[in-house]
């Protein structure tokens, strides 16, 4: 079957209308169109990751940024939650796991921009929200222009810019954005007051961002003051009961870039009085989309390395030109000293969330692990950071009417294309959240320019095919499999299992890829494909190709590393093929004992255990028999929580996965881990997902 597109009609790209942009000492500029994010002149396509440094281990901030960076990410973008900082009035801390100074150095150091979330509200599953419990106490109207409000933000803003002063992109620094308040959808005057505070004090920044998202027709802002942002998530677990969801609409291509689900659990309607968001104002811009999800104690969700990957793939096929993850790291949150800081219903928010875990089952975990998104997204960012600017400026065409199936439509392809009217890649999503779709046998792709030869897509399975790519002195006519990056003249595919890699170089013959690492040419140019399941295993790190055997690599101090402990190998690629490399890493893992043992000691943090009502305790002493590497414990239950020398130092909600507690936090401690029994009045999802 042949399967076409709508007829692709180029849009002004409109230029200087928005009151964004600004230039560093180097004389390069950040700019803002209607259509692309622009920097030295040329379209750029970031790739922002949420990582909150007040919820690490600050010894451990600059590895992780390397993990970042390495994984494709390219800004930082991270709350400050007031909460953190400023618990009692007055007694502002900007040190410890607060120096925001020092983690946007860090930042920068790992050559990674940075976007501060700097509120005053922030959300991020954090207490009130983010605001102190002192400032919630006064009484005052808050999240809006009342001047007593205004005046205790502006200290709290004058607070942190006197931290990060001298590091704004206009000096030579890394920050290059700022988001003013979060999911304040309402209230245009507000932002444009907080905008015009913030410049006041002297956050003079490229990019101002504001949640663009509500429940009707896009957030009310100050159209021409800042950029609004979007998310999609795999799963609603803020959902307030415990049954199973409808199939996301966000595995299908649909160019809607407000997503009413999102936040709905503190989000209220707006009245329709005819106000919409211009959206053809703004590049498709977002900061949310779901690499993983945080589970709530009602409804425990597992997020699958094909769930982030086919929703991202979507939204780029869309003509999403600003990729940002929440979270694309997860965190621990800090107790207090008043109180714990997670959003809870006893705090009157909608949810209850663990005390301490803020894994958010992401691409790195909290404790810095690498999950399977962060290598299925890392095929994406790979091809971002070389082929961005290419990407940047191709518009969205979407596939001809009658073909634009819905979630639950299990039969149909789903497609659609970028191009600029030269060139483009075509976009086929063949996976479902919660679904097998069916297969599509002898599906041909006609773009109205050229058509692909036929292919039959099956199994769980996303990519996109580039058409007309320019590739130095050659022009890519098609390729049947999905472009990774270029280092000169050689060019790195996957291919898709199911469909045999082929590539079309305009003027030459018909190439067709062997079985495994497979090596064609076509004059001066090299292509070289890789089985995906290898291809998941490829870095571009340090201006070299690197290919991990089983291994994530990274590259800090000057040095290649590997997330996972111990010896590993790779391959480096040198001119026309891989050599093989293998390095020398001491490790000595960790073993557990676990062993039943009577209640030592009434838990301090008892309420996390009854929040399905009360329940039977069950206690297990904890031994490690070192500090390396990490260690699992496979019990089902519905809430656990670890103990070591008397502190709460680990807390969990069961979602079906092996709990997985680095060793270090046990060893030579007084270890006991207590748990509640499964819960029936809770939503699990589903053992084969």
């Amino acid at each position: 079957m042949r399967y076409t597109f709508e007829k692709y009609h180029p849009s002004p790209i409109r230029q200087g209308h928005l009151h964004l942009g600004g230039c560093n000492p180097q004389g390069e500029h950040i700019d803002v169109t209607s259509l692309y994010l622009t920097r030295g002149g040329k379209p750029w396509l970031p790739v922002m990751g949420e990582f909150h440094f007040s919820r690490c281990d600050p010894k451990d901030w600059e590895t992780e940024l390397c993990k970042m960076k390495a994984g494709g990410i390219t800004i930082v973008s991270s709350y400050l939650f007031w909460i953190h900082h400023e618990e009692r009035e007055g007694q502002c801390t900007f040190s410890g796991a607060c120096n925001v100074r020092r983690f946007v150095l860090c930042c920068q150091k790992a050559g990674l921009d940075v976007l501060l979330r700097i509120g005053p509200w922030a959300h991020g599953e954090c207490r009130n929200g983010g605001f102190p419990d002192w400032l919630v106490r006064k009484g005052i109207p808050l999240r809006c222009n009342n001047a007593a409000y205004l005046a205790v933000v502006r200290k709290w803003y004058q607070a942190i810019f006197d931290q990060i002063h001298g590091l704004l992109y206009k000096d030579g620094g890394p920050i290059v954005g700022i988001q003013l308040e979060n999911e304040l959808v309402d209230d245009s005057e507000h932002l444009a007051t907080l905008k015009e505070m913030a410049v006041e004090i002297g956050y003079d920044v490229p990019l101002y961002t504001v949640t663009g998202w509500n429940s009707v027709s896009g957030a009310r802002i100050p159209v021409q003051e800042v950029l609004p942002v979007f998310a999609a998530y795999p799963d609603a677990p803020w959902t307030q009961h415990c049954n199973p969801l409808p199939l996301s609409p966000h595995y299908v291509f649909d160019t809607n870039r407000n997503d009413a689900a999102v936040g709905a659990d503190v989000l209220q309607t707006v009245a329709p009085d005819g106000w919409q968001l211009p959206y053809d104002q703004y590049p498709y811009a977002t900061c949310e989309i779901g690499a993983g999800q945080q589970s709530t104690y009602h409804r425990r969700v597992r997020i699958s390395g094909m769930d982030a990957y086919a929703l991202s793939l979507v939204k780029l096929g869309c003509g999403n030109n600003l990729v940002g993850y929440y979270m694309y790291h997860g965190g621990t949150n800090p107790l207090g000293q008043e109180s714990t800081f997670q959003e809870s219903r006893a705090t009157g928010y909608p949810n209850d969330y663990p005390i301490l875990n803020y894994d958010f089952d992401t691409a790195l975990t909290q404790y810095g692990e690498t999950q399977p998104q962060y290598r299925w997204l890392n095929l994406l960012h790979l091809f971002i950071a070389d082929f961005g600017p290419e990407l940047a400026g191709m518009e969205n065409v979407c596939a001809c009417k009658g073909n634009r199936p819905a979630p639950q439509d299990r039969k149909a392809l789903r497609y659609c294309m970028r191009t600029n009217g030269k060139a483009g890649f075509v976009f086929v999503n063949h996976y479902q959240r919660h679904a097998t779709l069916d297969p599509v046998e002898n599906a041909v792709l006609d773009t109205g320019t050229m058509t692909f030869p036929p292919i039959t897509v099956a199994g769980d399975t996303a990519f996109f095919f580039p058409f007309g790519l320019s590739l130095g002195t050659q022009t890519l006519a098609w390729a049947t499999a999905q472009p990774l990056c270029r280092t000169g003249n050689t060019c790195f595919f996957a291919s898709i299992p199911g469909i045999p890699a082929q590539y079309q170089v305009k003027g030459g013959p018909l190439l067709r890829a062997g079985d495994g690492i497979s090596v064609q040419t076509a004059g001066d140019l090299r292509l070289v494909t890789l089985p995906l399941e290898k291809a998941l295993w490829l870095r571009k790190l340090h201006g070299q190709v690197f290919l991990g055997d089983g291994c994530d690599l990274y590259w800090q101090e000057d040095s290649l590393q590997a997330v996972q402990p111990g010896d590993f190998s790779y391959a480096l690629w040198k001119e026309d093929h891989f050599v093989p490399r293998s390095e020398r890493r001491a490790f000595s893992p960790a073993q557990i004992t676990v062993t039943p043992c009577a209640e030592p000691f009434t838990p301090a943090y008892a309420e996390e255990l009854v929040l399905g009502g009360p329940a039977p305790r069950n206690w297990y002493t904890l031994t490690v028999t070192g500090p390396e590497g990490f260690v699992s414990l496979e019990m089902p239950c519905d809430v656990a929580q670890i103990y070591a020398d008397g502190h709460l130092v680990a807390d969990t909600f069961y979602c079906g996965k092996p709990w997985r507690i680095p060793a270090s936090l046990l060893y030579n401690k007084h270890c006991y881990l207590v748990t509640t029994p499964p819960s029936q009045q809770i939503y699990m999802e589903p053992q084969d997902v």
